[in-house]
């Protein structure tokens, strides 16, 4: 038995319960419930790193039906400094966001600042293109932080100054921080590393998770993280020991996620029929649109990704394959292009948002081609809404037996 503090002494304040099982694959309806409300899942948890959705504000990100969003521990950490969160009450009071939150532990710091950033790779060769031109092995350690047995030592990018993180520093963190849900501290290990790298890391982050357990002093719920890349007997190992703490409110699945969508799909069928299914999932860093679909029935409860914001402010809206036809294969269109000067139609005549019901394609295109904030802002807007709506669809999919 974990030792220190757990969710049975601790009463955690959240909840979760399963409305609906398909019968057709392992997508489950459920009710997410938190001091700031209930999150109807499957759900989309957009991305808000400095507690602030770019370019959109708190009450503008409510009207695009996003539920939940999810914090950055390391940038929140750097500046304003988690102290000025609490004494602002919380990021729930600090951002003026009335639904709940989550913050992630720092740990995909280690991997975005280290490997990732030496090589130019993200967790999913698909969605963040790289070559990796050597193989990371035991003892390899990144240009810029070094990560020990305790934790890791990086240099702040704004000024320079020695900085050291670890599963007891990210809990205090994530503590003052004051979201509804936070997760344990671990090493988001990269393409590219050998198994017996990816077996180090694997002990380094469950010796993390044991610790985060022991340092948790408040009521927030704490969700531990499988990794193990893709080799398949370490991600069965790693989801039966978080599996087995007594503790953890949730579970996160993390890490390197394979080279496609049949590897994210096999991570995900050996890791969650390991998982007390009494207890939500979160898939950390995916959520293309196509994509969704397919992680929601191998049984994923909640995911957060950048895609919506970030292809926003580069002038990219999603839209129905309907809107696209003509000028897309792939349900999305690029506003850079000069021909949407002369569109005088919406982005998506099939969809209900504010943008869409106002603004033209050429308006935004203008704005875009101007390098204007409000721009990036109507994408952000559109995006967000467009990605809420087609998870909504899915729910509704799931509710009728459809998948």
């Amino acid at each position: 038995m974990t030792r220190g503090y757990n969710s049975a002494t601790l009463n955690s304040m959240i909840g979760f319960s399963i409305r609906k099982r398909s019968r057709r694959s392992r997508a489950r309806l459920g009710i997410l419930k938190t001091p700031h409300g209930e999150v109807e899942t499957p759900s989309l948890v957009p991305v808000a790193t400095n507690a602030t959705i770019k370019t959109l504000r708190s009450d503008e990100v409510l009207e695009t039906g996003a539920q939940l969003l999810i914090s950055n521990t390391y940038h929140l950490h750097l500046r304003p400094g988690e102290n000025v969160l609490k004494q602002a009450g919380g990021i729930n009071k600090f951002m003026r966001w009335p639904k709940p939150t989550m913050t992630d532990s720092g740990g995909f710091q280690v991997f975005s600042l280290g490997f990732g950033r030496d090589f130019g790779v993200g967790k999913v060769g698909g969605i963040f293109p790289g070559k990796i031109e050597r193989a990371i092995e035991k003892g390899n350690q990144p240009k810029f932080l070094k990560i020990t047995r305790e934790g890791v030592r990086f240099k702040s990018p704004i000024d320079g100054r020695e900085l050291f993180l670890g599963p007891r520093e990210s809990i205090a963190i994530q503590e003052k921080i004051g979201a509804d849900i936070m997760f344990a501290f671990d090493e988001c290990t990269p393409p590219g590393a050998t198994r017996e790298y990816i077996e180090h890391a694997l002990h380094r982050t469950h010796a993390w998770a044991r610790t985060c357990l022991e340092a948790r002093k408040s009521k927030q719920a704490l969700y531990g993280i499988v990794q193990g890349s893709h080799f398949r007997d370490l991600r069965e190992s790693s989801a039966r020991f978080i599996n087995a703490q007594e503790g953890f409110d949730g579970f996160g699945i993390g890490g390197d996620l394979g080279e496609s969508k049949t590897g994210t799909r096999n991570v995900l069928q050996w890791v969650l029929p390991l998982l007390d299914e009494k207890k939500p999932r979160h898939l950390l860093g995916i959520g293309r649109i196509e994509d969704i679909e397919l992680i929601i029935k191998e049984g994923v409860d909640t995911f957060d990704c950048t895609v919506p914001t970030h292809y926003a402010r580069r002038g990219i809206a999603f839209v129905s394959p309907r809107a696209a036809r003509k000028e897309s294969s792939q349900s999305r269109l690029d506003l850079n292009k000069i021909f949407f000067l002369k569109d005088q139609k919406p982005l998506d005549r099939a969809c209900g948002c504010l943008v869409c019901q106002t603004y033209s394609r050429s308006y935004i295109a203008h704005l875009i081609r101007a390098r204007e904030i409000t721009g990036g802002a109507l994408l952000t807007f559109h995006n967000l809404y467009f990605f809420n709506q087609y998870v909504a669809k899915v729910r509704e999919k799931i509710k009728k037996g459809l998948i």
